[in-house]
């Protein structure tokens, strides 16, 4: 049986459930807002997509929103992506690594003073 993405998030232990939540919508944000055409979403473009739909939800408050659940760093994103893809509610091409997620951006510099456009 699959497990929730709570259930995913108190085992892993790291991160918050809601920054679960939030990584799996951004994958759905992603591809609806960030790629053109539908189909494999690198996970520097996820990160883009995450980026954007933080902006758009929270504004000024996103970087505090996303360290408050202790993502701090793009690589925070991909932790959390690979244990969806462990847990099967996100699935990954045999090219993909974790590595993809390693300093897309600076976190500070992406969301200071950013709003969304």
């Amino acid at each position: 049986m699959k497990r929730d993405l709570d259930e995913i998030a108190i085992q892993d232990g790291r991160y918050c459930p809601a920054a679960f939540q939030f990584v799996y919508e951004g994958l759905e944000y992603t591809v609806t807002h960030v790629v053109e055409e539908r189909g494999h979403v690198s996970g520097q473009t996820l990160c883009e997509g995450l980026r954007r739909m933080a902006l758009d939800k929270y504004g000024r408050l996103a970087w505090l929103v996303l360290h408050t659940w202790r993502i701090r760093t793009t690589r925070d994103f991909g932790e959390i992506v690979y244990a969806l893809i462990d847990h099967q509610w996100m699935s990954a091409q045999p090219t993909d690594t974790i590595d993809d997620f390693n300093d897309v951006y600076d976190f500070r510099t992406a969301f200071r003073d950013q709003v969304a456009s």
